[in-house]
């Protein structure tokens, strides 16, 4: 089903380079616009998680950071995954998010600030998260929806300060300036919430431990909430990647969240916890 997804995600993307660059240009516009949708495409599907990487400037640990590796190793082995590399992004807030093209080739990439937030049971409890996200193979495409996001909202701006010429009004400009921003959430809205909720219920399986997701996932948001990553520092391309949402969402953004409430993903922890323990609802 994700392949499914990857390929309409991609399908779109060459689309609306085409709109654009007719828009732009005409026939010559798009093909121009085609052989750039090809290069995209490939580069998007065999680099997008480098490119994820790189945004944030990922690193090797350093040997008083391998904690996350030592966790991840075991709770790769539990799941019977390969063990994925493990990246760590030098920012203060606490967080933590996963890539890769297939579970081969997967990254936990986990910020220094999240290696001193939480205590050992709610760090191997988001670490799981990351983990059901490599299994349910939701890594690829959240990381081609990043970069397909960031170059939607790139190519509006473009199509609107470049565009010009016969039939090309002030109107359609701020159309495209408006619309190919929104694309672009609604690209990350496609593939977040959903994934999101399974990959709790997978993090709280794999530990047996669902309340300290729960835990960990209060201490994110509250750090989040503090303290929101800027621009600056990251992409807000790349929100949905991140177990919680790190940038700042005030007013109508909060309508496009990428990820579910926070009173949604513990009700759902809180109910997977009774099922485990084969507890009555409302015991």
């Amino acid at each position: 089903m994700n392949m499914f997804k990857t390929f309409l995600l991609l399908l779109g993307m060459t689309l609306l380079l085409l709109l654009i660059g007719e828009r732009l240009g005409g026939t010559t516009g798009m093909t121009m616009a085609l052989a750039f949708a090809v290069v995209l495409n490939f580069g998007t599907y065999w680099f997008s998680d480098k490119i994820v990487l790189r945004i944030y400037r990922a690193r090797d640990p350093r040997p008083e950071e391998r904690r996350a590796e030592v966790i991840v190793q075991n709770l790769a082995a539990r799941a019977n995954l390969p063990r994925p590399r493990v990246k760590v992004m030098d920012l203060p807030v606490p967080n933590a998010f996963a890539t890769g093209r297939n579970p081969q080739h997967a990254v936990v990439a986990v910020t220094t600030g999240i290696l001193g937030a939480l205590n050992d049971e709610e760090l191997t409890a988001v670490l799981a998260h990351e983990l059901s996200h490599v299994k349910n193979r939701d890594i690829l495409i959240g990381a081609i929806a990043a970069t397909l996001a960031g170059a939607i909202t790139l190519m509006a701006r473009l199509a609107f300060w470049f565009g010009g010429g016969r039939d090309r009004n002030l109107v359609a400009m701020l159309a495209m300036l408006i619309l190919g921003p929104l694309a672009a959430i609604l690209i990350q809205m496609a593939v977040s919430r959903s994934r999101e909720f399974a990959a709790d219920r997978g993090a709280g399986i794999l530990t047996n431990r669902p309340q300290d997701l729960s835990r960990a996932l209060e201490k994110l948001q509250a750090a989040a909430k503090r303290q929101p990553l800027s621009e600056g520092a990251g992409s807000s391309a790349t929100a949905h990647l991140f177990i919680v949402n790190p940038f700042k969402m005030s007013g109508l953004a909060n309508l496009f969240s990428t990820h579910p409430t926070l009173e949604q993903r513990r009700e759902r922890l809180e109910a997977l916890d009774r099922e485990l323990r084969g507890m009555p609802r409302g015991a």
